[in-house]
């Protein structure tokens, strides 16, 4: 079975606290893009992994992907003997606070959750998919949420972006969720995310931010260059998103900035 595992945005990112257990509770909106990898899921014989399109890092049982499975083996006893052969076609940029780890990760827990007719509802996915990483449940239903606590719960909200047009550029600079929260200080924001969001999309540059941004943005001149470039081509609101280092710019219209992103990778396209 194929899938597209897709990429996803933070609209506003708050680091609220940090917690007993050493994570930070964040409030922000996650939002898809349709920038994907492409998955395919078979059973087979043996268990077997491969990946093609852009290299991977690390070694390959770290992959979110054969996490999911082993997740999944170790708690369904349908797949006891049985197993599959994974195909990860990497497109989405790797630490680039786009989320492509996460979807590859949960659309496996998806397509092995149907390939196997192993009968998991959507709240079963959640729950497996909590275990493989913070923002992984989110790809699940894979629709814009308000997202807290560690970034695995949501709640409701109505953002709707259909017809805008986003431009995402990533320049290259891998940064580690580590690097990016060693810059922060948790701290409540003044006015609420959510009664931000409210307002119209021209207010929400000196309204809604990424706490990762102003000190990412000091270390790597590139991401603030970014950010301008995309308001200088008319962008309504633009921000780094995620741990960085990946910024996007939301527009009224079709836009094409390719030419102005020529050593970076940049997708752009209409918002669901």
């Amino acid at each position: 079975m194929l899938s597209f595992p897709n990429a996803k945005i933070n609209i506003g990112l708050n680091i609220v606290e940090k917690r007993p257990d050493g994570f930070h509770n964040i409030e922000s909106v996650f939002y898809p893009v349709n920038w994907c990898d492409a998955l395919e899921i078979i059973p087979a014989e043996g268990l077997r992994f491969e990946s093609s399109g852009l290299p991977i890092p690390g070694d390959q049982s770290n992959n979110l992907c054969l996490k999911a499975w082993h997740l999944l083996s170790s708690n369904q006893p349908v797949l006891a003997g049985k197993a599959a052969a994974f195909h990860l076609h990497k497109v989405i940029p790797m630490g680039a606070g786009l989320g492509g780890g996460s979807a590859d990760g949960a659309f496996a827990l998806k397509i092995l959750n149907e390939i196997f007719s192993l009968g998991l509802s959507t709240a079963g996915l959640q729950h497996f998919a909590r275990q493989l990483g913070s923002d992984c449940a989110f790809f699940i239903e894979n629709r814009p949420v308000y997202c807290f606590h560690k970034g695995d719960e949501f709640e409701e909200f109505s953002l709707n972006l259909k017809g805008k047009y986003i431009v995402v550029v990533n320049p290259a600079i891998h940064i580690s969720t580590a690097e990016a929260y060693s810059g922060v200080i948790p701290q409540k924001p003044g006015v609420s995310l959510k009664e931000a969001l409210m307002q119209p999309i021209s207010t929400w540059e000196g309204l809604i931010k990424n706490d990762f941004e102003k000190k990412l943005s000091e270390k790597y001149p590139a991401i603030a260059d970014t950010k301008k470039t995309l308001y200088q081509q008319g962008a309504l609101y633009a921000s780094m998103t995620g741990s960085g280092s990946t910024v996007y710019g939301i527009f009224e219209t079709e836009k094409d900035l390719k030419a102005q992103f020529p050593n970076y990778a940049v997708w752009q396209g209409f918002l669901d």
